[in-house]
């Protein structure tokens, strides 16, 4: 009779155990999450916004299909970053333009760093922001709410670098509105999203639901949204108090993209701090530098900058909160 034949030894490296949830499922419930968003910009802007959204999201993923390795669009990030700069984007920008933004925000913000995972900006804004400084007047023209469905808010077919032609009733935005004419908006209008802005300003209520969905699956983390908001709340109303011209804490929460870019942007796995403790200091970093760019920076809106220049940050913010090693004391001994 034979010895038994002990078992191999196997090992691995961790994780032993995993979650069904791959990159590509988080992604793509991202994605469907940010559907209801686009329905509701429709709603308000008809089929410019779509067209808009399609042409940003056809240029990111023309370059991710071009210099992004093998099999990468099936994850979903390129079409994420696609929907939403579209979401950041006026109903009346030229489609070459949004496409141009979308394969910016790709290529120069995450192919050039090695791909997913390894880009340090928010790449749906660093295409927003390269088409802030290449067309300034194009990407702050809005237009207003309403009108038929079909009817275009803008020279959409604009051939490239040509002027289009100003065809549509535009107006400012709520925020733009408080600075530089000092009227304000009412909050129905802000909550319900019946005002000019980016196509993303017109769903407060949806983006939450979106985001309380994500927070409940796990795919978001949080105490990001939770600090942003905190702190334009506390740091909007401290101003308010000293100052009553100063916009108040409901105005600051429901005007603008701050919901949008809370959200969905701030919350980037890949863009944001990795320990709990760096991601409540993040969140509040970005809340500060959106309340103080829109009340004393030359700028309406801040939250575009201030995720941006979080970004930057994350890497000093992960290593200054890294928990202490377990056995060890203060100062490194043991």
């Amino acid at each position: 009779m034979s010895a038994a034949v002990a078992p191999a030894l196997v090992v691995t490296a961790s994780p032993h155990v995993r979650s069904q949830d791959s990159t590509p499922r988080i992604m793509w419930n991202v994605a469907a999450t940010l559907v209801p968003i686009i329905v509701a910009a429709t709603w308000f802007f008809g089929v410019s916004s779509l067209l808009v959204i399609a042409a940003a999201t056809a240029g990111a993923l023309a370059t991710e299909r071009a210099f992004g390795r093998g099999g990468t669009l099936d994850d979903g990030s390129a079409a994420i970053t696609g929907m939403l700069l579209g979401l950041t984007l006026p109903a009346g920008l030229s489609l070459w333009m949004a496409a141009l933004g979308g394969a910016f925000g790709i290529g120069f913000g995450k192919v050039v760093w090695g791909g997913l995972g390894q880009n340090v900006f928010n790449p749906a804004l660093l295409g927003r922001a390269f088409l802030q400084a290449a067309f300034p007047v194009a990407i702050t023209t809005w237009p207003t709410v309403g009108g038929r469905f079909w009817t275009l808010k803008g020279d959409l077919f604009a051939l490239p670098f040509t002027h289009p032609l100003p065809d549509a009733i535009t107006s400012a935005t709520p925020l733009g509105l408080l600075k530089f004419e000092g009227k304000g908006t009412a909050i129905e209008q802000l909550i319900l999203g019946n005002t000019s802005g980016s196509l993303g300003e017109t769903a407060a209520l949806v983006i939450l639901a979106g985001g309380i969905y994500l927070a409940w699956r796990g795919y978001l983390n949080w105490r990001i949204p939770a600090a942003v908001l905190l702190t334009v709340i506390v740091f909007s109303a401290i101003v308010h108090a000293v100052d009553a011209h100063r916009p108040d804490p409901l105005f600051m929460l429901f005007s603008g993209g701050l919901m949008l870019g809370t959200v969905y942007m701030a919350t980037d796995p890949v863009t944001s701090p990795v320990t709990n403790r760096g991601r409540w200091v993040f969140g509040a970093g970005v809340g500060v530098l959106v309340v103080v760019i829109r009340i004393w920076g030359g700028l309406p809106e801040g939250v575009m900058y201030a995720i941006l220049f979080m970004n930057a940050l994350v890497p000093f913010i992960n290593r200054a909160t890294q928990p202490r090693l377990f056995g060890t004391r203060l100062g490194g001994a043991t």
